[in-house]
């Protein structure tokens, strides 16, 4: 069991992430009480910081706390993964990104998606046989990776969270903090 406390929190965005799906779990559970990292690939962080969107225009930026290429998974106790179309669709194409939520994944640890970021959890296999939920718009390409895609606000499967959009920020928050609480989710195996 980890407490929320002495939980170490990493962030995985690049520009493009749907604002409020990063700045609100960085918020909510850095008042928890954990340590919240937001890492970027280096082209971004060189820059210093992050650029989101905003439902329909690009949102504010937010400081990007470590290099991608520098993350230790050991030193995490949970990922989050913000949606928008645009953040998770970059990231499936970073080979160094994809490395870090597979061991996130196997390892198991807490791993939380929201919106379109289950669509980085179908490049990893990790969707294949899973309870889930999403953005409405990718619901066939969860079922199509063989998930098990619902309705609802916030889904969990072995310590994977998935949430559909930014109204289900509380629950998908809340489901964070209590699945850190529950500890390590055993070893997951992952599709080919």
């Amino acid at each position: 069991m980890t407490d929320i406390t002495q939980a170490k929190i990493l962030i995985l965005a690049t520009d493009g992430f749907e604002e409020s799906e990063l700045t609100v779990p960085q918020a909510k559970l850095a008042e928890a009480g954990a340590t919240v990292t937001v890492a970027s690939p280096k082209s971004r962080q060189s820059q210093g910081s992050i650029r989101g969107w905003d439902k329909t225009d690009w949102g504010k930026d937010v400081t990007v706390d470590t290099d991608l290429e520098t993350v230790d998974p050991d030193a995490y106790d949970a990922l989050v993964l913000p949606g928008g179309q645009i953040n998770p669709d970059k990231l499936r194409l970073e080979p160094k990104a994809l490395e870090v939520i597979r061991s996130f994944l196997t390892s198991g640890k807490v791993v939380a998606a929201i919106c379109h970021a289950p669509w980085l959890l179908i490049e990893t296999g990790a969707a294949k046989g899973r309870d889930m939920t999403s953005f409405s718009s990718i619901k066939t390409d969860v079922i199509n990776a063989g998930g098990q895609w619902h309705d609802k606000e916030v889904v969990t499967d072995q310590g994977i969270i998935t949430s559909r959009n930014p109204d289900d920020l509380d629950a998908f928050c809340r489901k964070i903090i209590e699945e850190i609480g529950e500890g390590n989710h055993g070893q997951r195996q992952l599709a080919a």
